[in-house]
């Protein structure tokens, strides 16, 4: 079945803003082997008895890899254990590419299946739920994806392909489809409007990004998205859809013949093109604090600086430093420190961000409006002195014991392996990546944890923005094990 006829205002305006304020880090990524070409055999369930108080095992995977005739990169592993497979293609289309018109892949992306020839958006629906199959897709800063769910029996199967290749190759970007889809992400600018949150976001990657293509929000602004026209989409396109600009992924019940078929009918369905020019590395921010009036009980906070790009060999010990920091939800120190000492936020949580450029390493909260300042000294000097400190060894094995005890959890469904498979093609890592990282780092010692933190994050050197109320500020209460109460009001996420 399609998972939408049209984006409607709120799946929408989710979407992109998903890809403009995201900053939790990338989750663990499934293990990979070698290439080489039998399948992974099938494993069944491991009971408790077995496990003797050990981490559970992870799934084994046989990552096949291969480029097609025209120039598509393709990741394969054999899942034999359901008769389905998932197909995600991931291109370079993402809003990094908008150039002079921002919102230009998001308006593409959503357009891909509201028409093609001989088809509307409700019979390309249609099409798709006869047969017991699930498009999905996506646009977000570095990426835009495509995606289909189906059966592997031939009669499922061949018919889910050929109207999954017309909607990625072919889409007639019908004009009364524009104007509806236009009109959505609109009322979407209008919403954002009551959303301080939101505000504070958007102005956070324009301070931190300038004049770099990540500064603009992936869904364009309300100035831009009114022009956009269809002959602009069919020639972004043309370029961004190309065969030379794509990541294949495919998992599922599926021969190395099988896959190399779908493949080659995906990539021969694509515009002809190369892979479009990689991001360019950003110039360092100014920092300092921007403060957006709103009326309202508390006030957001956002503190960011660049971080590192998806390549860096920094990944696995900024990963696991950052876990402790404020990635690893409850026992944090800065959820312990904000949270649980003080009662000053129902949640904080920080993270890196890796992209094709360095993403932003982003630290959020909300906050009693007549406290943020104070929490905002407390959130600096928390960083302050874990950059100066690193971290201690109890928070390290902790910390290493989460990661291997989540671990599994990435290899648990044919979703989230596809989804790996697309990121490891996607940012160019090695199929042995993931095994490769688990193995760094169990081997992290506090020394080279605290190393890479202080190397990629200064201090004094955030881009702050804040979004509430000006009012008399308070003292700080002091920290104990049972705060007086709670900010008032659940937390936007």
């Amino acid at each position: 079945m399609s998972k939408r006829k049209g984006l409607t205002l709120l799946g929408l305006a989710l979407i992109a803003l998903l890809g403009a304020l995201a900053f939790v880090a990338y989750r663990l990524d499934s293990t990979a082997s070698a290439e080489t070409a039998a399948p992974a055999p099938a494993q069944g369930l491991q009971s408790l008895a077995e496990l003797n108080g050990n981490a559970p095992s992870r799934r084994t995977l046989d990552i096949q890899s291969w480029t097609t005739a025209e120039g598509a990169r393709v990741l394969f592993v054999a899942a034999p254990e359901l008769p389905m497979f998932d197909l995600r293609l991931t291109f370079a289309a993402g809003s990094s590419q908008d150039g002079a018109t921002p919102g230009l892949a998001t308006l593409t992306n959503a357009m891909l299946n509201e028409g093609v020839a001989g088809k509307d958006v409700t019979a390309i629906a249609e099409g798709f739920e006869s047969l017991g199959a699930e498009f999905g897709n996506g646009a977000y800063r570095d990426m835009a994806i495509a995606s289909l769910r189906s059966l592997t029996a031939a009669e499922q199967r061949k018919p889910a392909l050929e109207l999954f290749t017309q909607v990625v190759g072919a889409p007639t970007f019908p004009e009364d489809s524009l104007a509806r889809i236009k009109n959505q992400m609109l009322a979407g600018f209008e919403f954002q409007k009551q959303n301080p949150g939101k505000l504070a976001g958007l102005e956070l990657f324009e301070k931190l990004y300038g004049t770099h293509p990540y500064a603009h929000p992936s869904e364009g602004n309300e100035k831009s998205i009114p022009g956009i026209s269809v002959a602009q989409l069919r020639d972004f396109h043309q370029k961004a859809y190309a065969a030379g600009n794509v990541v294949i992924a495919l998992v599922g019940d599926l021969s190395r013949a099988d896959a190399e078929a779908i493949a080659n009918q995906v990539s021969s369905a694509l515009p002809k093109g190369p892979a479009l020019a990689k991001m360019p590395v950003p110039e360092p921010p100014k920092a300092g604090l921007s403060h957006i009036e709103f009326p309202s009980k508390q006030t957001h906070l956002m503190l960011a600086q660049l971080g590192i790009d998806r390549n860096d060999p920094d990944y696995a010990a900024l990963f696991l430093g950052n876990r402790i920091l404020g990635g690893g939800g409850f026992g944090t120190r800065l959820m312990e420190e904000v949270r649980e000492k003080r009662g000053l936020t129902y949640g904080i949580s920080s993270g890196f961000t890796a992209m094709q450029a360095p993403g932003p390493f982003m630290i959020g909260l909300q906050t009693r409006a007549e406290m943020s300042q104070g929490t905002l000294k407390l959130i600096q000097d928390i960083v302050r002195q874990y950059l100066a400190d690193g971290p201690t060894q109890k928070e390290l094995d902790d910390a290493k014991r989460e990661v291997a005890g989540s671990f599994p959890l990435s290899t648990a469904s044919n979703a989230d392996i596809v989804g790996q498979l697309g990121a490891i093609g996607f940012y160019g890592l090695p199929l042995s990546y993931l095994d490769d990282f688990m193995a760094k780092v169990q081997t992290l010692d506090t020394a080279q944890v605290k190393a890479a933190m202080a190397k990629h994050l200064d201090p004094d050197q955030f881009v702050i923005v804040t979004a509430g109320p000006t009012v008399t500020q308070k003292d700080l209460p002091p920290p104990t094990d049972k705060p007086a109460d709670m900010p008032s009001g659940v937390p936007e996420h």
